[in-house]
């Protein structure tokens, strides 16, 4: 039996989902995740990784506009949801066929997919190259690079961090942090905080005390840094990613598009340089099987 999905079923193209409100891209998000889960039975494939992302892409299509905008997601195999809200749901059961969709993101199956990702590692590097190419060309476009947890291991991701750091890029990098493997503050004043730093304001209030605390005696701005960084709640991973030059923000719950969508709005829109956003998940999310077996999946 066919599952339901009306509104999925009025998405002809990508800019369709830009026109949803908040609230349709939750019933968006849970269509998409029936689609994926129905075709994925049929042909096989890498369920897991994909489910665990649904409401992350449907966030990013709606807040992006690619394919001007450039979203790079590290690893194929969470590239599924990606290719649903792209143009390629009515041959998604053909994925990892012969002549069908690849399981990979693949540059000539579709202008959303702007890198050829293959396991691991690359999406940073590969954004940092086409956001520096962007600079150069004197345009506008966002750049965002999704990468894994385990794939942020990796030395080319902590080269890429490393120079997009230093050049002071403008460069969206998402922490999809399926794993935990980096402790997370948590509850609802942690959300509210960092939906606040997304935001202009805190960005601007920023840069004044930095301005001010360094004109303050090394003793007195060393504690300035310190009341900083432990009003912000940061975790050692946040510390780690502003000593590499970027901002940080987050935790986030990874499958609450209304932490999500603000979020990313206020990245978006203000974002000057390079800024890293962790995002929480769960591998094979809303589909029990795939909570309890994620390595199965």
């Amino acid at each position: 039996m066919p599952v339901l999905t009306p509104l999925l079923d009025t998405v002809k193209n990508v800019a369709d989902i830009r026109q949803f409100d908040d609230e349709s891209l939750k019933t968006l998000a849970h269509e998409v995740r029936e689609e994926l889960i129905d075709a994925v039975s049929q042909t096989g494939g890498h369920l897991g990784a994909s489910l665990g992302v649904v409401e992350l892409t449907v966030a990013l299509h709606h807040v992006f506009q690619s394919p001007e905008d450039k979203i790079i997601f590290d690893v194929g195999h969470q590239a599924y949801p990606h290719k649903i809200l792209t143009g390629r749901r009515e041959t998604l059961r053909t994925i990892r066929q012969e002549n069908g969709l690849s399981g990979f993101t693949k540059r000539s199956e579709s202008p959303h997919d702007p890198f050829g990702a293959g396991h691991s590692s690359t999406s940073i590097s590969a954004g940092l190259g086409m956001a520096t190419a962007r600079d150069l060309k004197g345009e506008h476009y966002h750049v965002v690079s999704v990468i894994g947890d385990g794939a942020m291991s990796a030395g080319l991701a902590f080269e890429a961090l490393n120079n997009a750091g230093h050049q002071k890029t403008r460069l969206i990098v998402i922490l999809n942090d399926n794993d935990m493997s980096i402790a997370p503050p948590t509850g609802a004043l942690s959300h509210y905080l960092t939906k606040l730093w997304s935001g202009n304001s805190y960005g601007q209030f920023r840069k004044t005390v930095k301005s001010l605390t360094q004109k303050l005696p090394s003793g007195i701005e060393r504690l300035a840094k310190r009341v900083e960084e432990y009003s912000k709640g940061m975790a050692v991973g946040g510390t780690l990613f502003e000593e590499l030059g970027f901002q940080y923000f987050g935790p986030v719950d990874g499958h609450d598009l209304d932490q999500l969508l603000p979020v990313l709005r206020n990245l978006r829109d203000g974002a000057t340089g390079p800024v890293l956003l962790h995002c929480v998940t769960q591998k094979g999310y809303g589909y029990k099987p795939a909570e309890e077996s994620a390595d199965r999946f």
